[in-house]
């Protein structure tokens, strides 16, 4: 292998890392939808795997990062476009970790958040796959994962307004603070993946 080779061999390396990090994002994000169809260990136990599979991918990530000189994009931008999708998948899990120790089931206002995050996760995850050879392409994906975002803030702040309406009895009263802790984690979720599409947007701008 020539140093040409070398070079190009550890730069492709950095760019299969972020699309198979964002690949187990998706994935986790797929196994949270099916938890809010049928909350089950099994469904639980997909999210909190895909969780930690993606950890894994991310600390080699970091590893690579230290002991590399030469990286496709900025290394700020890689090692921020990481950790904001990674973000994402620690919302999923921290959402299905506190609905099981809450003991609260699924609502129609967690499957609408849910299943906007999912496709957000998989406009995420095709922004990361087309970013090197297709970059004005992977900006179209972060613009529909932004749009996805904003909607997911929708489906929120109707959520919220409809637990203040109810009605005012302690035991609504507990719902009440769970499910705003539950419709919190998806809205910090959403705002992650916000960021990651600012961030890969910021990527297509130098490179282009």
């Amino acid at each position: 292998m020539g140093l040409l080779d070398f070079f190009k061999s550890k730069e492709d390396r950095f760019l299969r890392l972020l699309t198979e990090q964002a690949a187990k994002t998706l994935e986790g994000m797929q196994a949270l939808g099916e938890y809010m169809k049928a909350p089950t260990d099994h469904n639980a136990q997909r999210v909190i795997q895909a969780e930690r599979d993606a950890d894994e991918v991310r600390r080699i990530l970091i590893d690579e990062l230290n002991r590399s000189f030469v990286t496709p994009i900025d290394r700020e931008d890689i090692f921020a476009l990481s950790r904001a999708i990674d973000d994402v998948l620690d919302y999923a899990y921290t959402t299905v970790d506190e609905m099981e120790i809450l003991e609260v089931q699924p609502n129609e206002y967690l499957r609408k958040m849910v299943a906007l995050l999912e496709e957000a996760a998989n406009e995420l995850y095709l922004a990361v796959v087309r970013l090197k050879d297709h970059p004005n392409v992977a900006n179209d994906h972060a613009v529909r994962a932004k749009t996805l975002e904003n909607q997911v803030e929708s489906v929120y702040r109707e959520a919220i307004a409809d637990l203040f309406n109810g009605p005012k009895d302690a035991e609504h009263l507990t719902q009440l603070l769970k499910l705003r802790e539950l419709y919190r984690h998806l809205s910090n979720a959403a705002d992650r993946g916000d960021e990651a599409a600012n961030i890969i947007g910021d990527i297509v701008v130098k490179m282009t």
